[in-house]
C-alpha cells in the first residue's frame, strides 16, 4: 500500500506515517489486498485526503467502515461509485436533504462533489474485506483518523463535525468545543432513522446556516 495522500495533507501527517504502528498498518493491508478482494481499490484507500485538501477543510463527517460490496466502495464515507445502487443509510442521507432543503433526490451515489467542497468524508477504518464488515478493525486505522480528527481540531478552526451515531460521538472527546462547532444525531441506517433518530435532524440546512455565519461559502449539497 502507497500512502499517496495529497501534498497538503503530508506536513500534517507525516509523523503518523513514520511511527511503529503505521508500519504494521502497511504491511497487514498490503498482505490483505495481495491474498483476498478488499475495498476500496487500493488507489482509492486515501480519497477521503486526495479529493479534500487539508485548507479546505469545512465540514467533517465520520462514518465507521468502508462498504464491503462489490464496487460500493470508493474511499469516502458513506459514498458509492457511480451508478451503483444506493445503501439504505445513503437514501436516508438524501431523503433529509430533500427533506431539509427541497434538493431533489439525486441519480449518483457518489459524494466526491461534496468533498470538493470542502466536506471531509472520514471513515474511521479505510479499508476492508469483501463480505466481511469491520474485518480491518483494530489493525490500526482508527488510531490514525483518531490522529487524523485531533490534527484537524488543533490546527484549524471554525470546522463543523458531523456525529451520526453512537460510534461517531465517541470522536468528541477528540474535538475542541471551544474552537469548533459539533452536530450530533442518530446515525441514518434504517434501524436508527425508523426510530425517529435521523430524519428531521436538519443538520444540512445546519451546516450551511454556519458557514455562512463564518463567511464561507454553502456546501451544494
Amino acid at each position: 500500500m502507497d500512502v499517496a495522500i495529497h501534498e497538503s495533507w503530508k506536513g500534517y501527517l507525516r509523523e503518523e506515517f513514520e511511527k511503529p504502528y503505521f508500519s504494521d498498518l502497511v504491511a497487514f493491508v498490503k498482505q490483505e489486498y495481495a491474498s483476498r478482494q478488499c475495498f476500496p481499490p487500493g488507489k482509492e484507500i486515501f480519497n477521503a485526503f486526495n479529493h479534500c485538501h487539508f485548507e479546505d477543510v469545512k465540514v467533517v463527517i465520520i462514518g465507521q467502515d468502508p462498504y464491503h460490496g462489490p464496487g460500493q466502495a470508493n474511499g469516502l464515507c458513506f459514498s458509492v461509485q457511480d451508478g451503483i445502487t444506493h445503501p439504505p443509510s445513503l437514501i436516508n442521507i438524501f431523503k433529509e436533504i430533500e427533506n431539509d432543503l427541497g434538493v431533489p433526490y439525486p441519480k449518483s451515489g457518489d459524494l466526491s462533489r461534496w468533498a470538493k467542497q470542502g466536506v471531509l468524508l472520514l471513515n474511521a477504518t479505510l479499508t476492508v474485506r469483501a463480505h466481511q464488515a469491520g474485518s480491518h478493525q483494530k489493525k490500526g486505522w482508527e488510531t490514525f483518523t483518531d490522529n487524523v480528527i485531533r490534527c484537524i481540531s488543533e490546527e484549524k478552526e471554525d470546522v463543523i463535525f458531523l456525529l451520526w451515531g453512537g460510534y461517531a460521538k465517541q470522536k468528541l472527546k477528540l474535538i475542541d468545543p471551544h474552537k469548533h462547532r459539533i452536530l450530533t444525531s442518530g446515525h441514518p441506517s434504517p434501524l436508527s432513522a425508523n426510530r425517529g433518530y435521523w430524519f428531521g435532524n436538519k443538520h444540512f440546512s445546519k451546516v450551511n446556516t454556519l458557514l455562512k455565519s463564518y463567511n464561507q461559502k454553502a456546501i451544494n449539497w
